[in-house]
């Protein structure tokens, strides 16, 4: 049945728009593995919970410096000596051109920059923001639990709640009859996303769960998992892992925070819909979703660099959401 194909695994190829970017981290390299899934983990209770901080530490080991790097490093220290650092930051400047560049040209998530001086009520929110992320999920807790049944009800209201092991969690696009064995990598903060995308825009998180919109593809992409992917993706489009973002998209976040305590949790919607929008252009199946997902981050960087957006409401892909 077609119902059971949309449920097989999704493989980390190219999660994050780097085409020979390749991470050893346990649970996201092998092909034979699902992206943030790992089925052995409730199997092994003396295996420690993975959080998101734990995978970025591995693989930042793993960086290596590129030029754009270094240049834009010198190029700020340049600017600071000469007390300029204003006009370069600005979308017209040297720095900011570098940064508009498209992504097959010159990638920007390489290049890094000063984090302009934040608000305490920034410093307050990214803090916040910081702290959910490194919250593993843990499906021995109540409230994990609680929130698991929570996205049942806002998913299929009406219908009955069925245990916390079931094969009915398989309907909403979980891998297993355990929900809780995809969120590895994922951390709590991705359970929140949809918990989050559901309440605020119903309309939308209804559509893209049952896949109402457009002609869709024989093997669909599973939603549950689609939607830690996103979490796990946004994260790393915003530097958010180093608790200090650098790159543009990063610092044009931290403005959004400032108007928004939730503008992570409204972007991670934003960048849901777009990504559905992406799938249905592209006439995607399954074994594409890699691809879909690094477009979908390009697309997204380039509308966080546009000058007149300073909300995740000013982006052109939120008039997606309904």
């Amino acid at each position: 049945m077609a119902s059971q194909k949309l449920r097989r695994r999704l493989h980390h190829g190219d999660v994050d728009g780097q085409r020979r970017e390749h991470y050893e981290t346990s649970g996201l390299n092998s092909s034979s593995e699902p992206l943030l899934g790992d089925n052995n983990c409730s199997n092994n209770n003396n295996k420690k919970l993975a959080t998101l901080k734990d995978i970025w530490d591995d693989e930042r080991k793993k960086e290596q410096l590129h030029w754009t790097f270094l240049f834009s490093e010198v190029i700020v220290q340049w600017t600071q000596w000469l007390g300029i650092s204003d006009i370069v930051f600005r979308s017209g400047s040297m720095v900011g051109r570098l940064l508009s560049l498209p992504s097959n040209a010159l990638n920007s998530q390489s290049i890094r920059m000063r984090r302009p001086s934040l608000s305490p009520l920034q410093e307050a929110r990214l803090r916040n923001l910081c702290c959910r992320l490194e919250v593993p999920f843990d499906g021995s807790r109540t409230e994990h639990q609680d929130s698991l049944r929570q996205l049942w009800k806002l998913a299929y209201p009406g219908r009955e709640l069925p245990a916390l092991k079931s094969e009915l969690w398989k309907e909403m696009g979980w891998q297993g009859s355990d929900p809780s064995t995809d969120f590895r990598g994922g951390g709590y903060i991705s359970l929140e996303n949809l918990i989050f995308f559901a309440q605020k825009y119903p309309e939308s998180f209804e559509r893209l769960l049952h896949k109402k919109d457009g002609i869709r593809a024989e093997w669909e992409y599973p939603f549950a998992v689609a939607g830690i992917n996103i979490s796990f993706m946004l994260v790393q489009m915003l530097d958010l892992q180093t608790g200090t973002p650098s790159c543009l998209a990063g610092i044009r976040f931290l403005e959004m925070l400032e108007e928004d305590d939730r503008a992570f949790d409204n972007l991670y919607c934003v960048a849901f819909q777009m990504m559905d929008a992406q799938w249905l252009a592209k006439r995607a199946s399954y074994m594409q979703f890699n691809d879909v997902l690094k477009s979908t981050r390009t697309q997204l960087q380039r509308e966080l660099a546009l000058e007149d957006v300073s909300t995740v409401k000013d982006l052109p892909a939120y008039n997606l959401l309904r």
